[in-house]
């Protein structure tokens, strides 16, 4: 009689986070040198100037019919009515390239009937807005109380890194990081940093994202926002400065949301049918977005503008020269 020894059954993969679903790619490294290299070539290849100039000012001059770099807020409902199409026409600038990292989990995780598509693409949109809101609204009210004296209104020109361009640094740079740190968890390189809080509170992996994107409001020194800072800061009226930074905030997420909307009704059995073709496939999706992104962010945001500022070498791209 000869004895049988059973043979453990593999472990399934077991999701970390929203971000982490333990289904790593096969080629991590390919994925990881490839994704770097493509945040590196953007930063290189971003334009500002057709971002501020011929996409963010454009399409709010469109949506308000006037001039919107020159043109004075003289009131509150002015400026309310500005900081919603600010912020829309601020969906096309570079910090928001960031914001696409949480799309392809969310789409992969949608169900296959229109109704519940629906509830799980509001689902997500309103964790997102339960991180994002507090932050711009607290700026706001910061903005409304401090005035002038924020970084964001040190116009003075320097030899070297201003107030506000500090700042900017150091938003942008912390945020390039974390996103850094997540693509890298999403393939399977690092552990997950979420992994505990998404253990006790599921969907605050959505809700640090909202506080990115509530974070691009504080780094952010576009010319197209100077209008509404310079206003909310003259009005010395914190309600102001929140229910103005809020709506900035809700306008910059705004093209995403309806994205994450067409994707959800009109692409979703497709996309889910390509994402579970093969064992990886999302997560290589997900970690490629945010390390694309992250990069970016921290080599347009810190080393390009280091360069830009005579500290350090770094390539010009002609149309931007």
């Amino acid at each position: 009689m000869t004895e049988t020894t059973a043979v453990p059954a593999p472990m399934a993969p077991r999701a970390t986070s929203l971000f982490v679903n333990g289904l790593f790619p096969r080629r991590r490294a390919l994925v990881v040198l490839l994704s770097l290299l493509g945040g590196l070539l953007l930063a290189y290849a971003w334009s500002s100037k057709v971002a501020d100039d011929e996409i963010g000012f454009n399409t709010a001059d469109h949506l308000l019919g006037h001039d919107a770099r020159n043109t004075p807020l003289t009131g509150i409902a002015t400026g309310v009515l500005f900081a919603f199409v600010s912020g829309l026409a601020g969906s096309f600038t570079a910090c928001n390239v960031a914001v696409f990292g949480a799309m392809g989990p969310l789409v992969g995780q949608l169900s296959p009937t229109r109704r519940q598509r629906l509830a799980q693409a509001l689902r997500p949109l309103g964790w997102l807005a339960a991180g994002m809101l507090p932050v711009s609204a607290a700026y706001g009210v910061l903005v409304g109380l401090v005035g002038t004296h924020m970084p964001q209104f040190s116009l003075a020109v320097t030899s070297g890194i201003s107030p506000r361009i500090a700042q900017a640094m150091i938003v942008f740079g912390v945020i390039g990081l974390f996103m850094l740190v997540l693509g890298l968890a999403a393939a399977g390189l690092v552990p997950d940093p979420l992994a505990g809080l998404a253990r006790r509170h599921p969907n605050a992996p959505l809700v640090l994202v909202g506080v990115m994107v509530g974070g691009f409001l504080i780094g952010r020194p576009y010319p197209l926002f100077r209008n509404l800072f310079r206003h909310a800061a003259d009005e010395h009226n914190p309600l102001y400065g929140a229910v103005a930074f809020s709506l900035q905030s809700i306008g910059n997420i705004l093209v995403m949301s309806l994205l994450l909307l067409i994707l959800s009704y009109g692409f979703s059995p497709p996309v889910r049918r390509w994402l579970a073709g093969k064992p990886g496939r999302a997560a290589t999706l997900t970690a490629s977005a945010f390390l694309v992104a992250g990069a970016f962010t921290v080599v347009y945001w810190d080393i390009r503008l280091l360069g830009t500022l005579g500290y350090i070498w770094f390539p010009k791209a002609p149309w931007n020269a």
